[in-house]
């Protein structure tokens, strides 16, 4: 395995993540270093709430949620950060 590249610094985490979605990990991690490690007491630290949606938008994440194989509800936690991210920039 050649040397890994030098990590860009990121200044906010959308930029982090638009660049992992464009690049692998093993050009910049040398995997073979790396540990299994447990957190065996972690929480979710969550909290349910209730969401009112029209129908049409639903079904329209879950079919988005389908295409990128991931369940529709992280989906829509994805989009909410997203649009935080965004919304933050102004």
């Amino acid at each position: 395995m050649k040397k890994p590249k030098k990590l860009p610094k990121f200044k906010t985490l959308l930029r982090e993540e638009i660049f992992w979605h464009k690049h692998d990990s093993a050009d910049y991690i040398d995997w073979r270093k790396a540990k299994h490690i447990a957190f065996p007491n972690l929480k979710p630290s969550t909290k349910t709430i209730s969401l009112r949606l029209p129908q049409d938008l639903l079904n329209e994440i879950k079919i988005l949620a389908n295409k990128e194989d991931v369940p529709y509800q992280s989906l829509m936690k994805m989009l909410l950060i997203r649009g935080i991210h965004v919304l933050r920039k102004y």
